[in-house]
């Protein structure tokens, strides 16, 4: 990189972030809410893009959960705790209440 006369930027990254145990956060499958609601959620709740809120849908339709993300532990339960807070899927009568999520850890 050529001297421009201006330090380079520098992010650093504590030890302690690196070592931080990671989670999973882990949606799983029901008969109570659609699959426009289960992605408007993921995409609000969590943060994902439509494909990838469509994707983790149709594995959790298909295989009866998936991970919808991967996290430090704060993070996780702030996730799970806005998929819980989500509320009822209005598309549905029988809706009454959010999607179950749960956070397991990571393998390391």
């Amino acid at each position: 990189m050529p001297d421009t006369g201006h330090p380079a930027p520098h992010t650093e990254v504590s030890s302690e972030t690196l070592r931080q145990p990671l989670y999973h956060v882990i949606i799983l499958n029901d008969d109570d809410h659609s699959y426009e609601y289960v992605v408007e959620m993921l995409q609000s709740a969590v943060g994902l893009s439509h494909a990838q809120a469509l994707a983790r849908t149709v594995e959790a339709d298909t295989t009866g959960s998936s991970i919808v993300s991967t996290c430090p532990l704060e993070d996780a339960e702030t996730k799970r705790d806005r998929i819980h807070g989500y509320g009822p899927d209005p598309r549905m009568p029988q809706s009454r209440g959010s999607v179950a999520a749960l956070i397991e850890p990571a393998a390391a």
